[in-house]
């Protein structure tokens, strides 16, 4: 089947086989959250981003094997409902980004700053500090040896716009510089973006639309 990234809550998970990464979509919760469990081919170690509802869904998509390792993108609640449950569950250390770990009701095993390297198994993500969504909101970026990036934007970039920056222009200021310097402009219009809600994009059919976005301020 073709990964398409269109998952619906209720509905079965959406699975994107990459050569040494296995990456597994699911929508939970009543604000549409998605989750994505990674899962090193090389090594069958894995890693979830954003335990955001449903704990029994997705300690039902993670598996026996368990997981090695949470991220969590941002510090608001819809990301976190299922933290505490599946960290009980599992073990799983926990990342978040370092502005936003006290906003995180369940202890951060380890603060995230940009740049920082996350591994599950023998994969390496890049952690891209964008800060207006949330102070320290952070994007996953995994280049991929074999094929283009993708990358993992929490609320920080969906299809058709940046994310929420509740009508202040400072923080829309400083949300759509961090994605165009730190996404847009050091990575391919190939990448595929994984948002926090609703389906993919890939940083081409975005990039156009970018002077749009500055004029509108949201």
């Amino acid at each position: 089947m073709t990964y398409s990234g269109e998952v619906t809550v209720g509905g079965p998970a959406d699975v994107h086989e990459l050569k040494d990464l296995m990456i597994t979509k699911i929508a939970v919760g009543p604000m549409n959250n998605n989750a994505y469990l990674l899962r090193c081919r090389a090594t069958d170690e894995q890693l979830l981003i954003d335990a955001a509802n449903e704990a029994e869904t997705l300690l039902g998509t993670i598996g026996d094997d368990g997981i090695a390792s949470v991220v969590t993108t941002h510090r608001h609640g819809d990301h976190w409902q299922a933290l505490a449950e599946v960290v009980a569950a599992t073990g799983a250390r926990t990342y978040a980004g370092r502005e936003d770990a006290t906003g995180i009701p369940v202890t951060t095993d380890v603060l995230v700053d940009d740049g920082d390297v996350i591994r599950v198994g023998q994969v390496e993500l890049t952690a891209r500090h964008l800060v207006g969504h949330t102070p320290g909101s952070i994007a996953l970026v995994y280049d991929d040896p074999h094929g283009h990036p993708h990358v993992f934007t929490g609320d920080c970039l969906f299809p058709g716009g940046v994310g929420n920056t509740h009508k202040d222009p400072k923080a829309f200021a400083s949300l759509i510089h961090d994605v165009e310097t730190k996404i847009f402009a050091v990575l391919p219009d190939e990448t595929w973006v994984y948002p926090g809600h609703g389906n993919d994009t890939t940083l081409g059919t975005e990039r156009p639309h970018l002077p749009e976005w500055h004029a509108r301020g949201w």
